[in-house]
């Protein structure tokens, strides 16, 4: 379970759990857990959470409203909810007829209350139509795609849809960082505790990394770069280490193309003076 502060992409928590869908339980209690821990330091502070449809849980809006907090869910569809998108999908359809268009989208939102739910909620809902090739066979047909959001936050079912739920895949490409290029995955040890203590020193190497990145200037050509990059680059090079009592020098090759830049990442790192 991933968690990260959207603004400045850093990690907040990474729990190790089993692969299953989490319970709404679980999603409640590392809320508040989460929760608690960021208080501490930031008590006046808005906290919205956002996630995919494994954490749309009953007991995960109810923690948050208990606490005075926002949130915006990807929410499982049913028959309910396609009822009363019915005719938006209705309308959407004869639209996509008419256009020449490959793709439709609207947008709609209303209340709802499913039968475990303590209140009513608001509920997003994004309806894409386009035409979809039929199994078996040569033609094509029209599908409408219905994708529902739960949230607590006020604005247009546009907004609140594609400015602030889709934002989640930002969350998607810090996963892929933590993973792919910190091999966070390697989940190899015997005890779930042992790899927990894996996952933490990978979430250290997460920070370390986006430290490097946020020293580098933005002129720089590897401002933007992902982190296997920076490391090939900046990490991964050949010097020589001298150290002395006061201080650690780094004797770069001559023929180094980022020496001015690895020299100015380095002096980022110092802490500063009196």
């Amino acid at each position: 379970m991933h968690i990260y502060h959207v603004a400045s992409g850093t990690p907040v928590a990474a729990i190790l759990r089993p692969a299953c869908t989490p319970k709404g339980t679980e999603v409640r209690t590392v809320i508040k857990h989460v929760t608690k821990r960021l208080r501490r330091h930031w008590p006046n502070t808005r906290i919205v959470w956002r996630g995919d449809s494994h954490y749309g849980r009953v007991e995960a809006m109810d923690g948050a409203e208990d606490d005075g907090e926002d949130y915006i869910f990807g929410l499982a569809g049913n028959i309910v909810l396609d009822a009363v998108t019915a005719q938006a999908a209705l309308i959407l359809r004869c639209r996509h007829a008419m256009s020449r268009k490959p793709k439709l989208r609207t947008y709609t939102s209303f209340m709802y209350q499913a039968g475990s739910w303590k209140r009513p909620r608001k509920v997003v809902a994004r309806l894409e139509c386009s035409l979809q090739p039929v199994p078996g066979e040569t033609g094509m047909r029209q599908e409408v795609d219905i994708r529902y959001v739960v949230t607590s936050l006020k604005g247009s079912a546009r907004h609140l849809y594609e400015n602030v739920y889709c934002q989640r895949g930002q969350a998607e490409n810090l996963i892929k960082l933590h993973k792919a290029q910190l091999a966070s995955d390697r989940m190899s040890c015997h005890s779930a505790t042992a790899n927990q203590v894996r996952l933490a020193l990978h979430t250290a190497a997460f920070w370390l990394m986006h430290g490097v990145c946020a020293a580098i200037p933005n002129a720089s050509p590897l401002a933007k770069c992902e982190f296997a990059t920076i490391r090939e680059r900046l990490i991964k090079i050949g010097a020589r280490v001298i150290e002395h009592i006061a201080r650690i020098r780094v004797q770069l090759p001559t023929s180094c193309p980022d020496a001015a830049l690895f020299k100015r990442v380095a002096l980022g790192f110092m802490p500063a003076g009196p």
